[in-house]
């Protein structure tokens, strides 16, 4: 995420003229948006901060459902490598972009573009379990504490 947004930054920076090719940069703004979508910002807030934060204001040990836990985190280096595997089968051009009218004819058609949405339906998969975990504690998590 960082090192694109870097190269983004700097193509702004030169005025459209350092990539030299819009397409490569339409693909390096795509790439960016879903790293850091669907691999920084839901992961931390729906995995991370509120697995933390969720317990300690309701006065739990733990959430509530901690095996749904584990499945949610097991989800995002999966997705992740899919993604990864998604530029690797298409030589880089179609796997970073979800929009196909932004690719090439030629590279649409391979397995690359599947494999992406793929990874990027296990990593919204992934956020939704987080999600569902965090409601039902928060929900369910207020009763169990005064019952005990």
């Amino acid at each position: 995420g960082f090192g694109l947004s870097m190269v983004i930054r700097t193509e702004l920076g030169s005025g459209g003229q350092w990539l030299g090719d819009e397409q490569l940069y339409n693909l390096m703004v795509t790439s960016h948006g879903v790293m850091m979508l669907f691999f920084l910002v839901m992961p931390m807030f729906m995995g991370g901060f509120g697995n933390w934060l969720i317990p300690v204001v309701l006065g739990l040990n733990d959430m509530l459902l901690p095996r749904l836990n584990n499945l949610s985190f097991l989800m995002v280096p999966l997705a992740l490598v899919m993604f990864c595997l998604s530029m690797v089968i298409s030589g880089g051009v179609a796997g970073w972009t979800m929009y196909p009218p932004l690719t090439l004819g030629e590279f649409s058609s391979s397995y690359s573009m599947d494999l992406m949405i793929l990874s990027l339906h296990v990593a919204g998969l992934s956020s939704l379990l987080g999600s569902v975990n965090i409601v039902v504690t928060s929900m369910v998590g207020g009763s169990v504490v005064g019952s005990v």
